[in-house]
Protein backbone atom coordinates (compact mmCIF):
# COMPACT_ATOMS: atom_id res chain seq x y z
CA UNK A 1 0.00 0.00 0.00
CA UNK A 2 1.43 3.39 -1.17
CA UNK A 3 0.96 6.25 1.45
CA UNK A 4 1.31 9.97 0.87
CA UNK A 5 2.66 12.22 3.67
CA UNK A 6 -0.17 14.53 5.33
CA UNK A 7 1.67 17.36 3.08
CA UNK A 8 0.54 15.59 -0.37
CA UNK A 9 -2.73 15.16 1.49
CA UNK A 10 -3.46 18.76 2.56
CA UNK A 11 -2.43 19.35 -1.65
CA UNK A 12 -5.27 17.64 -2.55
CA UNK A 13 -7.44 20.92 -1.22
CA UNK A 14 -6.20 22.57 -3.69
CA UNK A 15 -7.62 21.01 -6.45
CA UNK A 16 -11.19 19.62 -4.78
CA UNK A 17 -14.46 21.52 -6.23
CA UNK A 18 -16.99 22.05 -4.10
CA UNK A 19 -16.89 19.41 -1.06
CA UNK A 20 -14.17 18.02 1.70
CA UNK A 21 -15.49 15.89 4.80
CA UNK A 22 -13.17 14.51 7.29
CA UNK A 23 -14.46 11.30 9.32
CA UNK A 24 -12.52 11.58 12.72
CA UNK A 25 -12.59 8.15 14.88
CA UNK A 26 -9.71 7.98 17.06
CA UNK A 27 -9.69 9.57 20.94
CA UNK A 28 -6.40 10.96 20.64
CA UNK A 29 -3.82 11.76 18.00
CA UNK A 30 -0.32 12.12 17.70
CA UNK A 31 1.63 14.79 15.40
CA UNK A 32 4.51 16.26 15.79
CA UNK A 33 3.33 19.68 15.46
CA UNK A 34 0.68 19.09 17.71
CA UNK A 35 3.01 17.73 20.75
CA UNK A 36 4.42 21.65 22.11
CA UNK A 37 0.98 23.19 22.06
CA UNK A 38 -0.95 20.28 24.09
CA UNK A 39 1.83 19.75 26.41
CA UNK A 40 1.71 23.58 27.15
CA UNK A 41 -2.27 23.29 26.90
CA UNK A 42 -2.00 20.35 29.72
CA UNK A 43 0.08 22.58 31.82
CA UNK A 44 -2.41 25.55 31.71
CA UNK A 45 0.49 28.42 29.74
CA UNK A 46 -0.82 30.31 27.11
CA UNK A 47 -0.65 29.39 23.50
CA UNK A 48 -0.29 31.84 20.59
CA UNK A 49 -1.55 29.01 18.09
CA UNK A 50 0.89 29.96 15.71
CA UNK A 51 1.73 26.28 14.91
CA UNK A 52 -2.07 26.41 13.72
CA UNK A 53 -1.71 29.37 11.18
CA UNK A 54 -0.78 27.40 7.97
CA UNK A 55 -4.14 25.23 8.27
CA UNK A 56 -6.19 28.00 9.03
CA UNK A 57 -5.07 30.15 6.10
CA UNK A 58 -5.72 27.45 3.58
CA UNK A 59 -9.51 27.07 5.26
CA UNK A 60 -9.81 30.40 4.95
CA UNK A 61 -9.08 30.81 1.40
CA UNK A 62 -10.66 27.39 0.32
CA UNK A 63 -13.63 28.32 2.13
CA UNK A 64 -13.87 31.74 1.26
CA UNK A 65 -14.27 30.41 -2.12
CA UNK A 66 -17.44 29.12 -1.54
CA UNK A 67 -15.90 25.30 -0.71
CA UNK A 68 -17.05 23.65 2.30
CA UNK A 69 -14.95 21.81 4.69
CA UNK A 70 -16.70 19.29 7.11
CA UNK A 71 -15.87 17.30 10.22
CA UNK A 72 -17.55 14.72 12.15
CA UNK A 73 -15.66 13.81 15.25
CA UNK A 74 -16.86 10.47 16.81
CA UNK A 75 -15.83 10.24 20.31
CA UNK A 76 -15.65 8.28 23.85
CA UNK A 77 -17.97 9.69 26.56
CA UNK A 78 -16.29 10.46 28.97
CA UNK A 79 -13.79 12.55 26.84
CA UNK A 80 -9.97 11.89 26.66
CA UNK A 81 -7.62 14.34 27.94
CA UNK A 82 -6.97 14.70 24.13
CA UNK A 83 -10.72 15.44 23.22
CA UNK A 84 -10.85 18.06 25.58
CA UNK A 85 -8.11 20.20 24.10
CA UNK A 86 -9.00 19.32 20.56
CA UNK A 87 -13.00 20.78 21.56
CA UNK A 88 -11.04 24.23 23.40
CA UNK A 89 -9.42 24.62 19.82
CA UNK A 90 -12.61 24.26 17.52
CA UNK A 91 -13.99 27.84 17.55
CA UNK A 92 -10.86 28.44 15.54
CA UNK A 93 -11.41 25.74 12.94
CA UNK A 94 -14.74 27.24 12.66
CA UNK A 95 -13.60 30.82 12.62
CA UNK A 96 -11.69 29.38 9.68
CA UNK A 97 -14.63 28.23 7.73
CA UNK A 98 -14.86 24.52 8.87
CA UNK A 99 -18.12 23.26 10.00
CA UNK A 100 -17.52 20.54 12.65
CA UNK A 101 -19.67 18.49 14.14
CA UNK A 102 -19.40 15.86 17.43
CA UNK A 103 -20.77 12.52 17.84
CA UNK A 104 -20.39 10.67 21.03
CA UNK A 105 -19.81 6.80 20.09
CA UNK A 106 -22.62 5.70 22.06
CA UNK A 107 -25.15 6.91 20.09
CA UNK A 108 -23.87 5.30 16.62
CA UNK A 109 -26.38 3.24 14.99
CA UNK A 110 -25.91 -0.32 15.93
CA UNK A 111 -26.26 -1.35 12.63
CA UNK A 112 -23.70 0.75 11.28
CA UNK A 113 -20.45 -0.63 9.54
CA UNK A 114 -17.53 1.32 8.92
CA UNK A 115 -15.40 1.19 6.05
CA UNK A 116 -11.55 1.03 5.17
CA UNK A 117 -10.90 -0.78 9.00
CA UNK A 118 -12.22 1.98 10.71
CA UNK A 119 -9.79 4.08 9.63
CA UNK A 120 -10.14 8.09 9.39
CA UNK A 121 -10.86 9.56 6.69
CA UNK A 122 -10.99 12.68 3.91
CA UNK A 123 -13.69 12.44 1.13
CA UNK A 124 -13.21 15.05 -1.75
CA UNK A 125 -15.97 15.90 -3.96
CA UNK A 126 -17.54 12.55 -3.42
CA UNK A 127 -15.07 10.93 -5.47
CA UNK A 128 -11.53 10.55 -3.52
CA UNK A 129 -10.52 9.50 -0.16
CA UNK A 130 -7.20 9.82 1.58
CA UNK A 131 -7.43 7.08 4.40
CA UNK A 132 -5.63 7.46 7.18
CA UNK A 133 -3.20 5.28 8.83
CA UNK A 134 -1.57 5.50 12.24
CA UNK A 135 1.66 3.78 14.38
CA UNK A 136 0.10 1.99 17.63
CA UNK A 137 0.53 5.65 19.38
CA UNK A 138 -1.68 7.19 16.87
CA UNK A 139 1.45 8.77 14.75
CA UNK A 140 0.37 9.44 11.38
CA UNK A 141 2.03 7.11 9.02
CA UNK A 142 0.55 8.96 6.13
CA UNK A 143 -2.68 8.83 3.21
CA UNK A 144 -3.85 5.97 1.04
CA UNK A 145 -5.66 7.22 -1.79
CA UNK A 146 -9.07 5.62 -2.86
CA UNK A 147 -11.05 5.88 -5.56
CA UNK A 148 -12.62 3.04 -6.19
CA UNK A 149 -15.96 3.93 -6.67
CA UNK A 150 -17.99 0.89 -4.57
CA UNK A 151 -15.84 2.05 -1.53
CA UNK A 152 -16.33 5.72 -2.44
CA UNK A 153 -20.18 5.44 -2.43
CA UNK A 154 -19.84 3.41 1.06
CA UNK A 155 -18.19 6.39 2.69
CA UNK A 156 -20.78 9.04 0.69
CA UNK A 157 -23.74 6.93 2.71
CA UNK A 158 -21.61 6.84 6.16
CA UNK A 159 -20.66 10.24 5.80
CA UNK A 160 -24.42 11.09 5.18
CA UNK A 161 -25.74 9.25 8.14
CA UNK A 162 -23.28 10.64 10.76
CA UNK A 163 -23.66 13.89 9.64
CA UNK A 164 -27.05 13.67 10.36
CA UNK A 165 -26.71 12.04 13.90
CA UNK A 166 -23.97 14.45 15.22
CA UNK A 167 -24.29 17.43 17.13
CA UNK A 168 -23.30 20.75 16.04
CA UNK A 169 -19.82 23.12 17.59
CA UNK A 170 -21.76 24.82 19.39
CA UNK A 171 -24.45 22.73 21.17
CA UNK A 172 -21.83 19.88 21.93
CA UNK A 173 -20.67 20.42 25.88
CA UNK A 174 -18.15 18.68 27.44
Amino acid sequence: MELITSAARDRLFESFESDAFHLELRDDYGSPVEDTPYARWQRGEPDDFAWLDPWMTLMKRITSEGKAVRRVRVVTEPHSQYVGWEHSLTCLNMEAGEDIRWLPRHRLPSDLTFPLDRNDWWLYDDRLLAVGHFDPDGRVLGSQLIEDPQIVSECVRVRDRLWGLAVPHVEYKL
